[in-house]
Order: structure tokens, then sequence, then C-alpha cells
């Protein structure tokens, strides 16, 4: 009550929507089957069950029962027994329909995996690669220190050093954790006041 609008057609068919989104898609005569967000779509494409037989209890019946107390007990029991019932067989159904898009999705990771190698490696590897590959490319670079300017010999440093902080990041951390454990103990020193 309270929800929705109702459209009574020419021919006295009645259709209800249950928002104004619904009922503008149906006055552009879009067709529900095509639209990715309505019932008719996902029961078309095979996103939700549509052949079971708790959905044979869930149909109106045009048929006048007299009232027996007995009788709506169980049916209500049966009720509430069919729900737990369509629950699982749905739980089930996304199960068995999403066993196919997990292998899908472990495929395209893979393929992620294979060309993006690169970026898996890690900084040290992909820098003596890196270096390995500039090496290959220019080997009239060497040059002998005893020959070389003061400012090659400098680079050459420069670059040694560089290679070193790539190489060996364990021991740069180790510096940086006592240098850490200085300024640590001298903060922790407490100041002398004059008595």
């Amino acid at each position: 009550p309270g929800h929705g609008t109702c459209f009574v057609r020419n021919d006295a068919k009645i259709f209800r929507f249950c928002r104004s989104k619904c009922r503008k898609n149906f006055n552009m005569k879009r067709n529900p089957r095509k639209l990715g967000w309505t019932k008719a779509f996902r029961k078309a494409h095979g996103k939700e069950m549509t052949m079971d037989a708790t959905y044979e209890f869930e149909k109106k019946r045009n048929v006048a029962v007299k009232y027996d107390r007995e009788l709506m007990g169980t049916t209500i029991r049966a009720m509430k027994r069919i729900a737990e019932i369509k629950e699982k067989r749905e739980k089930q159904f996304y199960i068995n329909r999403m066993k196919s898009v997990r292998g899908q999705q472990l495929a395209a990771m893979r393929r992620e995996i294979e060309t993006g190698q690169d970026l898996l490696m890690p900084a040290a590897v992909r820098a003596h690669r890196q270096k390995k590959q500039l090496e290959e490319q220019e080997p009239d670079m060497d040059i002998t220190l005893a020959s070389a300017s003061e400012e090659q010999r400098n680079k050459v440093d420069e670059a040694l050093a560089m290679e070193m902080d790539v190489e060996a990041p364990s021991e740069k951390a180790a510096k940086a954790k006592s240098k850490q454990a200085v300024k640590i103990k001298l903060k922790a020193k407490p100041k002398k006041t004059a008595s």
C-alpha cells in the first residue's frame, strides 16, 4: 500500500510498477529482458532459478477453500519449510553458477601475471638486470681509473655507492636503526637542573 503506480491499458491489462524508473522504461517501450537490472533479464540469462518445484507452491489459485484451523496451521508451517528449501536451492544454484566464473577469473589472473612479470620482480633484481643490459649495449664505456680524469672517477664512485645501496638494503637498514637508537638514547638522558 502506498508504493508504486498502476497503469491500465485499453485492453484492460493491468501493469503495476514498483517505482518511476520501471514506469518510465515501460513508457519508452523498452524490453525488460534486455535491461540488466530487471528480474526478467536475470531469469532469461540464467542468473536466477526459473524452474523449481518451490515456485509451484507460490502460484495463485482461484479456488475458494473452506476455512479450517488445522489446515491453516499446516499451511503456515509448510510455507516456512518451503522458504528454507528455496533459500538452500538458491544458494546452491549461485555456487554452481560461480564455479565457471572462478575458472575464468583464475585464467585472467594468470594472463596478467605472465604479461607483467617485470612488475613482480624485486627492485634489486630489476636494477641488476638494467645494469647488465647497459653493459651489453655499451661495452666501450669501461675506463681504467688510472687514466681517467677526476670527474670520471667521481662518477664511478657515485655509481658504485648507488649499486651498494641497491644490493645491500639490509646493511643500510641496520645503519639507520643504529642511528635511531643513538638519537633515542640522547633524548632519554635527563637534564641536570641547578639546585
